[in-house]
């Protein structure tokens, strides 16, 4: 259902309630019509005049009844719109992991988690291996060993053995200091 169904079910349920509070002003006057009747001795017609209000009750029922419904019905419309956006978010959430399929098989996926798993492993029996075999001099000398392949690493760019081409520099003109002019206060 679209949205118009929606917006017809609250304009409907709107004119309900609308007559619905006008019936319950006339009951209320047909009521105070009919005690009159009775003091001015027209039982007949005060009779004649309470079959109507009771009618008009029952009424009254039907309509509430009939709003309630509508009511439900709006709120059905209303979320059953939500279902559908939550369904069409969930399709295009499904489509993302397709691509992410395609692009990235859980083969791949598989052998990352692997590798990350096997490196962590090789490196805790190393640890498990070296744990408790080195004094604090052989850490020293690792540590030493370590700063100097790091050194070794660091490529410093080479100075350059040609002279640099001369560029002639402007000469900068001087530059005139104008005096501020001094604020004369009004008189």
């Amino acid at each position: 259902m679209g949205w118009g169904w929606g917006k017809q079910l609250k304009q409907q349920r709107d004119k309900l309630r609308q007559y619905q509070r006008r019936l319950h002003l006339q009951l209320e006057r047909e009521r105070a019509v009919a005690r009159q009747l009775l003091r001015d001795g027209k039982k007949e017609k005060a009779l004649f005049l309470l079959k109507k209000k009771r009618y008009q009750e029952q009424l009254l029922d039907k309509t509430e009844t009939q709003i309630s419904n509508l009511e439900r019905m709006v709120q059905d419309i209303e979320f059953a719109q939500i279902e559908m956006k939550v369904i069409e978010g969930l399709k295009i959430g499904n489509e993302c992991l397709n691509k992410m399929h395609q692009v990235m098989s859980i083969e791949e996926v598989e052998r990352i988690i692997d590798e990350t798993q096997d490196a962590v492993e090789y490196q805790r029996q190393i640890d498990e291996m070296v744990a408790g075999s080195f004094t604090e001099e052989d850490e020293d000398a690792i540590l030493e060993e370590l700063n100097a392949i790091t050194q070794e690493q660091i490529e410093l760019p080479e100075v350059p053995t040609e002279p640099l081409p001369e560029e002639k520099i402007p000469e900068a003109s001087p530059v005139k200091v104008r005096p501020k002019p001094e604020l004369v206060a009004a008189s």
